[in-house]
């Protein structure tokens, strides 16, 4: 095995006198690739800074390999003082950096990046893509890279994907995006409680280790609470029972409480949930023809969708496509220039923005939540302590009368996402909500918005994150196309390389795939459904069979004799929810039937 390129040894440092790291040690080799994983606030985005030596350590070794290079890539960059952004990424250069001008170009132009135009002009994308650039370009032998996914689109995250896939240094990624992890990562540091344990495995098998070390905890806390109850145990008896005391049986019990004492708690677990609002008509949204044109561009034209109560919407595209638009047409804050908008009745929509325009960065955590008065919070109609509701959204009361411009940008997106889920609603828009956000809040998320009983329609960039909630996806592909699909990203992207192999198909050239060879033949001459009816076709059984395990799911749970009695409001809501999902399946159904009908005709 090769030697380290880098060390850190017994660091330890604390922050307003409470350790962060308390004798961490790690080490990175040369062809390392470690994500580094924890919750907000262990201090993760620090210890990245210690590595880069940004930050001093209080005690503790930190050696490097002489020779060796590092680039950090942090959450927020600052591009101040750089006139071009050119200039800015030049940054990442090495001492030959007026002979590798190239490479910022050639970078530039893989990250479609403005290269002249100065970062005040810039976007918040283009800013991150820059930031990006500056870190890579130079080619370091240890890359860190905090959140890089973060305001990034689909397809730079997969460029970038790639592109690390190839990379011949070492790299430690800081992300919540499960899918870049997976197609990435090769092992695993955790830090928790101020330590750092490494996994030599793939990311996919982090959470099962986490669960083993975790039980292996527990397992020693019971031996060691049972070990101090049979030490005090004897104190006392031995005590009266003899005059001379053991004092060295008693001095070991002082150190096993100490020992006790002195382990960190584990962080403790968000506990945020939505208050929902009223029912909402079966109807939420209708949209027919709708199109929308900026400046001579073409958003979308020609687009329509119908979404019912309870449907769960991605949206999907790259920066600037004009997902934001499509929502805010959609919703009714903005007018279409074509087509026909119809909303439902007794609709109730929350918006959690990315740009977090709904959070005062002068004003305190407190006020924020509170609305400016008092210490009392309402979440729907229910009052709850301002302490109390910040505890569950993982917030140390000390920092009540903090300003959120001090927080941090995980801190911020938990705010933003406190104060949006204490509205009722039975419609949540939400554009970007997982940026800076630790897997676990992640994870709790994703648990809330599958328990909501409301309409949910979903803009982000985080591939997993859309598969494992929404039921089918807007995809907005360039041009003014903007169409449905059903399912998730992944469905998606199955869905178009089965629209390419069709195209291929009606243009007389068929593509058959046979263990992993491709061969092509003559496609037969024959009348088709049209590309929509056949996706929709090839769609509806898998639908049909998620809508009546559904069904069965919610006539079980009213199968419950008791659930009436102890929980009237899931009762009512389970039935009103049932009879819904019954009337979908039926017209599911009847639109399956109805299209293999046309199917049987057009093939005789």
């Amino acid at each position: 095995m090769a030697p380290p390129i880098l060390t850190l040894r017994d660091i330890e440092l604390s922050w307003g006198g409470d350790p962060l790291f308390a004798e961490m040690s790690l080490s990175v080799g040369a062809r390392d690739r470690l994500c580094l994983l924890g919750r907000n606030g262990t201090g993760k985005s620090t210890l990245m800074k210690v590595i880069a030596e940004q930050i001093q350590s209080d005690h503790g070794e930190r050696w490097v390999q002489p020779g060796t290079s590092i680039a950090y890539l942090p959450q927020e960059p600052d591009t101040s003082g750089y006139d071009t952004l050119a200039d800015y990424i030049a940054g990442g250069l090495g001492e030959d950096a007026e002979y590798e001008q190239y490479k910022v170009d050639a970078i530039g132009d893989d990250l479609s990046i403005p290269l002249t135009n100065s970062p005040d002009q810039a976007s918040g994308g283009e800013l991150r893509r820059a930031a990006l650039a500056r870190a890579i370009v130079g080619e370091p032998d240890i890359l860190l890279l905090d959140e890089p996914t973060n305001h990034l689109d689909i397809h730079t995250i997969l460029w970038l994907e790639e592109f690390l896939k190839s990379w011949r240094g070492a790299f430690i990624l800081i992300s919540h995006d499960r899918a870049f992890l997976n197609a990435l990562a090769t092992a695993c540091l955790w830090l928790d409680r101020g330590q750092v344990r490494r996994m030599d495995d793939k990311f996919e098998r982090f959470e099962a280790w986490q669960e083993d070390v975790l039980e292996q905890e527990r397992v020693a806390r019971h031996k060691l609470n049972k070990l101090i109850a049979e030490e005090t145990r004897w104190s006392v008896e031995g005590i009266s029972a003899r005059r001379t005391r053991n004092q060295g049986r008693l001095r070991r019990l002082h150190a096993l409480r100490q020992d006790r004492a002195d382990q960190i708690k584990q962080t403790g677990n968000v506990n945020f949930s939505l208050s929902e609002g009223g029912k909402s008509g079966a109807l939420v949204i209708e949209a027919k023809n709708i199109a929308k044109v900026y400046d001579d561009r073409t958003i979308f034209a020609d687009f329509s969708i119908r979404i019912s109560r309870g449907d769960r919407i991605g949206v999907i595209g790259p920066n600037g496509a004009g997902k934001t638009t499509l929502l805010n047409v959609l919703t009714g804050g903005i007018s279409p220039d074509e087509g026909t908008i119809r909303l439902g009745t007794n609709l109730q929509p929350v918006f959690v923005d990315q740009k977090r325009s709904d959070l005062d960065p002068d004003r305190s955590v407190r006020d924020t939540l509170t609305g400016g008065g008092g210490d009392t919070v309402f979440v729907g109609d229910t009052p709850k302590h301002v302490m109390s509701y910040m505890r569950d959204f993982l917030f140390d009361p000390s920092i009540a009368n903090t300003p959120v411009s001090a927080l941090s940008g995980g801190e911020r997106n938990r705010l933003l996402l406190a104060v949006s889920f204490a509205k009722p609603s039975n419609m949540l828009i939400l554009d970007e909500p997982t940026n800076d956000l630790d897997m676990d809040t992640l994870d709790l998320l994703e648990d809330v918005i599958a328990d909501y009983k409301g309409t949910v329609i979903l803009v982000s960039h985080d591939r997993d994150f859309i598969d494992r909630l929404v039921t089918s996806s807007i995809v907005l592909e360039g041009d003014g196309i903007a169409k449905e699909y059903a399912g998730g990203y992944s469905d998606y992207k199955h869905q178009q390389s089965l629209a390419a192999e069709q195209d291929l198909a009606e243009t007389g050239q068929v593509v058959s795939i046979n263990k992993g060879k491709k061969s092509k033949g003559r496609a037969p001459s024959t009348k088709k459904l049209s590309y929509k009816d056949q996706r929709e076709l090839d769609s509806l059984p898998q639908d049909i069979e998620t809508k009546t395990h559904q069904i069965h799911q919610m006539e079980a749970e009213l199968d419950d004799p008791d659930l009436y009695a102890k929980n009237f409001e899931k009762f009512q809501k389970t039935s009103d929810a049932l009879v819904v999902a019954r009337d979908a399946l039926e017209h599911m159904e009847m639109r399956w039937l109805e299209l293999e009908e046309m199917r049987s005709e057009i093939e005789g």
